[in-house]
């Protein structure tokens, strides 16, 4: 892919993106508008599948909403709430710290900065990145394991790890588009532009793709 065709790219996705599934953390953001809401899901939502993330939400913020009324929760109760999420235990422990440190020494807030977000036990740049994106619309660049290989595919980056991926997009992606490149290529990778045997008999950006890396697609 060459860099000016990023552009082209963006807005095909844009168009067939309403035929997707939008990430579950974008859902519950878009209908919270909490960035509460946003870390303690996005926590959830690690190392496991969207829709056990949305029943498991449901369940927690039914029980509490706010730093102040979790931090309140025995880890057992949230264990159950949360249950199957991956590692559900470890996870119960890491909502725990986190709103206790929230109320400890953030007023119950939510920092909106990435640095501040990355102090966090249990965090790390991807919720930080969707924290300050889809809680404070401000914007970042989150980085998953869709967004690393699709960039790297496409030929856009060449990235070894997900990490260089976003120092390498911040330096190149256009800043408009920031905000809304987790959510486009999450969506794409999950219908079409998966980790094994790639559909791009089907691809709407085929023509763009360097295809680096695949050997074997459909």
């Amino acid at each position: 892919m060459k860099d000016r065709e990023i552009h082209a790219a963006v807005r095909i996705l844009r168009c067939e993106a309403p035929k997707w599934q939008t990430p579950v953390v974008t859902l519950i953001a878009e209908a919270s508008d909490s960035p509460f809401r946003v870390l303690i899901s996005c926590i959830l939502s690690l190392r496991t599948q969207d829709s056990t993330t949305a029943q498991a939400s449901k369940r927690l913020f039914a029980l509490a909403d706010s730093p102040e009324t979790m931090a309140r929760l025995p880890a057992k109760k949230i264990e159950q709430a949360i249950f199957p999420v991956g590692f559900y235990r470890t996870k119960a422990k890491t909502i725990l710290q986190i709103c206790r440190n929230l109320n400890e020494n953030y007023r119950g807030r939510v920092p909106d900065e990435i640095d501040e977000l990355m102090k966090f036990k249990g965090g790390g740049r991807k919720p930080a990145n969707l924290v300050v994106t889809l809680g404070y619309n401000k914007p970042g660049i989150c980085v998953d394991t869709h967004v690393h290989r699709i960039s790297n595919r496409w030929g856009y980056v060449k990235t070894a790890t997900p990490e260089k991926t976003e120092a390498a997009l911040r330096q190149k992606l256009p800043k408009q588009y920031w905000i809304e490149y987790n959510d486009l290529l999450v969506s794409f990778g999950q219908q079409l532009c998966r980790p094994i045997s790639p559909l791009c008999s089907q691809c709407p950006v085929a023509k763009y793709c360097s295809q680096v890396g695949v050997t074997v697609k459909r």
